[in-house]
């Protein structure tokens, strides 16, 4: 699992002289397409992009799938950034090599909103609506399709996964909930429910990291700090009275934030970042939630 966040080494690099080969990445999609872009190279002027994925280049995606991954609205960034995982409210997700642009896992997953890559290769996904019920579910990725794991949740529109505590957390639409991997390494495994916590208010849009320790949770009205060891939701000051926020990635090294906000209805066109300020334009694609990427 990825941090959203930057490594010491990488820090001291990005402030030495000379450090030009490790682009500081940020990972956009939206409409039918995936872009990678060089933040330090982008504004509201010019866009660098370092990847581009469409669903229409997946020749190896079959055809009658394809239909599910538009709209796309979140793409993350998980194995060491080697892969790019996608959902869309479409019912889509899949699994894509960067390298080899080619999918790894797809499943139809209706009013998919978020995704995240366990230990084990298997995958969880966050469902906003779906017949039969809103719910996260889970799935190996040898078995495209095939639900191992199923639990109710009410408008689920994120997951994150921490490796060092071996926490899943997902969001709901009031709520915060941590799971524990249960019956891992058999055939059946699950994910057990440890706690839940009453989000200070509704409406749950997105879930990311600040440290190992916090999260950041954006709602419909505020965005939201969550301290996982004292387990209290404080405010996050940075972006007090910026309205209708969908989705942040903090730095808590540099300080730096990268945030969308809804103006086109829920999409934007445009990627906000805090300490430098600048605004990025992507004058192509309606975009939701973005993923910053740690090199």
């Amino acid at each position: 699992m990825i941090r959203f966040r930057l490594i010491p080494s990488l820090l001291f690099c990005l402030l030495a002289a000379g450090c030009t080969d490790k682009p500081q990445e940020i990972v956009v999609c939206g409409d039918d397409q995936v872009l990678i872009f060089d933040k330090s190279k982008s504004d509201s002027v010019n866009l660098t992009v370092n990847w581009r994925w469409k669903v229409s280049d997946a020749a190896d995606l079959p055809a009658e799938y394809q239909k599910y991954l538009v709209p796309t609205d979140e793409c993350k960034p998980v194995d060491y950034n080697s892969k790019i995982l996608i959902t869309s409210s479409g019912g889509g997700v899949v699994l894509i090599d960067r390298q080899t642009r080619k999918p790894l896992f797809y499943a139809h997953v209706p009013n998919a909103h978020s995704a995240e890559l366990l230990p084990g290769n298997r995958v969880v996904v966050a469902l906003s609506t779906a017949e039969g019920g809103n719910s996260i579910q889970l799935f190996n990725i040898s078995e495209a399709d095939e639900v191992v794991f199923k639990d109710s949740l009410y408008s689920g529109h994120g997951v994150v996964w921490i490796d060092d505590i071996k926490r899943l957390f997902a969001l709901g639409y009031d709520e915060l909930r941590s799971y524990s991997l249960k019956d891992w390494d058999t055939e059946k495994p699950a994910l057990k429910l440890e706690k839940r916590w009453k989000l200070p208010d509704d409406s749950g849009h997105n879930l990311s990291y600040e440290t190992d320790n916090s999260l950041v949770i954006s709602t419909h009205r505020n965005v939201w700090i969550f301290d996982i060891p004292s387990e209290n939701f404080t405010p996050f000051k940075p972006l007090e009275g910026v309205e209708n926020v969908k989705s942040v990635n903090v730095n808590s090294q540099t300080g730096e934030v990268v945030y969308t906000k809804g103006e086109i209805s829920w999409w934007t066109h445009n990627i906000y970042c805090i300490n430098p300020e600048k605004k990025i334009v992507i004058p192509e694609i309606n975009i939701y939630k973005v993923r910053v990427i740690s090199n």
